[in-house]
């Protein structure tokens, strides 16, 4: 992973090149106090200061630059500094205006398992502020981790890969990992689970990982952690099987928020499930029409084979229940149906908790996460009654997809549980600055953000 500390740097004073970030209104001020060269620059390359615009111009020293970085007529957000960080030659920077941090450190990310690293970027320097230091490295680290196991083919990322990952996080922070594996998840009571992936050459798994003070309330986060997902004998189209690597996204997603859970130190008792599966093809593959149990006793009509992330979820939604947590979010790579609603840039938030929900989009704005939040709509319930079995998992038909695997999942949360489920994209359709195309830990600072208001003040770190 980069080692993002190192492209944030305390002053000591030194050389350095400046660093001028400006939006429109400041931009003639600016000029006003300009050299006459650097005015005629301007001019010339006919900067704006829009929006992720960087102009370089010669500094006052000969090794030295100035660079002029776009900060657009919004407020600027985490990504404000990103174009610049992406632009710059290597070398030390000292910003004239304190800005977010993230931006600069994402810039300079890239995921390099099968393709050589990219040089040095530029290096910021900071006056003495250690908190938002850690909080920005904290940040970057943990979506950084969420984007390089959702671009990580499946070849590579299975279900043992993933709850290797898993592990191997829990490790860092003394949590503890129990993994059911294979024939044992029948015996333990996750039959979903187990006949999603049962056809793949890796065996599915339940990952549960734990941490944290007993005594703390109970934070169960939840992924979906499909690796693959062929569609199963209902088997997808060759132009909408491209990206399922990235169907392990809210496992991704999930480990990516506990790991900023554990290394704060909230003052919570947190479990991370993961439920994951290969969805693939074979002769003891589910069908159309086989009717398995859940966990939590109901028994399920499967119509569609490629709605099997919400069977994996509802077994794992039933064990999160059993301990009555204060809080159970879940992330899912869900369904089409949300992105045709909402489109790529936006996870689709389910709960029934009208004050949760508030909360988020207090959070979401906060930090310029963005998120939608979709009804449960009770009526749309009937589309998956089913005459021989409780339930099915996918309604018949092409309307409100999102809304009934909403509903799905619901029907797993006994009522009164406070509960979210993010039906989320996990993946950038289109490079931004800071946010290459590839894998995405969408709604992860607004949860995070949510998660330190809810529970209070973290540790001392």
């Amino acid at each position: 992973m980069t080692e993002f500390s190192a492209l944030l740097v305390l002053d000591d004073g030194g050389p350095a090149s400046r660093l001028v970030p400006l939006a429109p209104e400041a931009l003639d001020a600016w000029l006003r106090t300009a050299s006459e060269r650097h005015r005629s620059l301007v001019a010339a390359h006919r900067f704006k200061a829009a929006a992720g615009e960087v102009l370089l111009l010669p500094g006052d020293a000969p090794a030295e630059l100035l660079a002029l970085a776009g900060l657009g007529s919004a407020a600027p957000g985490p990504f404000a500094l990103a174009a610049a960080a992406s632009r710059l030659p290597p070398g030390r920077w000292r910003s004239t205006a304190p800005l977010p941090l993230l931006g600069w450190l994402l810039a300079q990310h890239h995921f390099t398992r099968y393709k050589a690293a990219t040089n040095a970027g530029p290096r910021m320097l900071l006056a003495s502020e250690p908190v938002a230091l850690r909080d920005a490295v904290a940040m970057a680290e943990a979506t950084a981790l969420a984007r390089d196991l959702i671009d990580t083919p499946a070849a590579d990322m299975g279900p043992a890969e993933l709850a290797a990952a898993v592990a191997a996080q829990g490790r860092q922070f003394g949590a503890t990992t129990n993994t059911i594996v294979g024939e044992a998840l029948i015996d333990a009571n996750f039959p979903l689970i187990h006949a999603v992936g049962r056809a793949a050459a890796q065996a599915p798994r339940l990952i549960d990982l734990a941490w944290g003070d007993p005594a703390h309330p109970r934070l169960t986060i939840i992924g979906k952690g499909i690796t693959f997902d062929s569609g199963g004998l209902n088997i997808k189209p060759g132009n909408s099987m491209g990206l399922m690597k990235k169907d392990m996204g809210g496992a991704a997603t999930a480990l990516a928020l506990a790991r900023l859970v554990m290394q704060a130190g909230l003052p919570v008792r947190l479990r991370l499930l993961v439920a994951a599966a290969e969805n693939s093809i074979s002769a003891n593959a589910m069908r159309p029409g086989d009717i398995i149990a859940s966990r939590a006793g109901k028994t399920i009509e499967i119509t569609n084979t490629d709605a099997e992330g919400r069977l994996v979820l509802a077994d794992a939604l039933a064990l999160a229940a059993e301990e009555k947590p204060a809080l159970i979010l879940d992330f899912a790579t869900l369904t089409g149906a949300a992105r045709v609603a909402l489109g790529p840039e936006l996870p689709a938030l389910f709960t029934p908790d009208d004050a949760l929900a508030a909360d988020f989009y207090t959070a979401a704005g906060a930090t310029h996460d963005p998120l939608a939040r979709l009804p449960l709509w009770a009526p749309y319930a009937d589309m998956l009654k089913s005459p021989i079995a409780d339930m099915v998992n996918s309604a018949d038909g092409p309307m409100a997809g999102a809304i009934t695997a909403a509903l799905f999942l619901k029907a797993f949360v006994p009522a009164g549980q406070p509960w979210a489920h993010f039906d989320t994209f996990a993946w950038n359709s289109a490079a931004r600055p800071g946010r290459p195309k590839g894998g995405e830990a969408l709604a992860l600072r607004a949860s995070f953000a949510l998660l330190t208001a809810r529970f209070g003040a973290r540790f001392a770190r």
